[in-house]
């Protein structure tokens, strides 16, 4: 399917739970710095997305954390209780088929599309609790960014079975 299409989706999916959206979009960006230009007249947190995997037991994690933060792999598998050196960042292939986004387009919002909820979800508490008018994530394609508010995003994740887990990344 289409990225287009699967944003329509995401689109349709955000309007049933009465989450309102904005969105800006911009040419097709593969990174945080190349993204900036596009986005930071926006008021809230740019976020970055990492689509991992834990190499021992297989588990697949998606994190989201504000675009201007350090995440240290180690130190993370250590607090998720995977043990130091185990994450990794997991294939394309399998970023595909869980999430039906490519290289340059995980995002949080594309857990929707995880029905089994096999991905774990880990979430920069900062995003939540840091008074930021909303958070920005791609909508399925990595030529635009979509905001909403901190609690519309918690709204959206209960609503597709994914439980976040709260970090600090400062």
């Amino acid at each position: 399917m289409a990225s287009s299409e699967l944003r329509t989706e995401l689109e349709e999916y955000l309007k049933q739970l009465d989450i309102e959206t904005i969105c800006v979009e911009h040419p097709e960006v593969f990174t945080v710095e190349e993204m900036m230009p596009h986005v930071e007249h926006l008021s809230g947190a740019i976020t970055k997305n990492l689509f991992l995997k834990d190499k021992k037991k297989k588990g697949l994690w998606l994190v989201s954390a504000r675009h201007d933060r350090q995440v240290n792999l180690n130190d993370l598998a250590k607090k998720l209780g995977v043990g130091s050196g185990n994450l990794r960042f997991a294939d394309e292939s399998t970023m595909l088929e869980k999430l039906r986004v490519g290289q340059g387009c995980a995002t949080a919002l594309a857990l929707f599309c995880d029905k089994e909820t096999s991905v774990k979800f880990v979430l920069d508490s900062d995003l939540v609790d840091g008074g930021h008018e909303r958070v920005y994530f791609h909508p399925m394609t990595n030529a635009a960014t979509m905001g909403l508010k901190p609690e519309d995003l918690l709204k959206f994740l209960k609503a597709t079975g994914h439980e976040p887990i709260l970090q600090s990344f400062e």
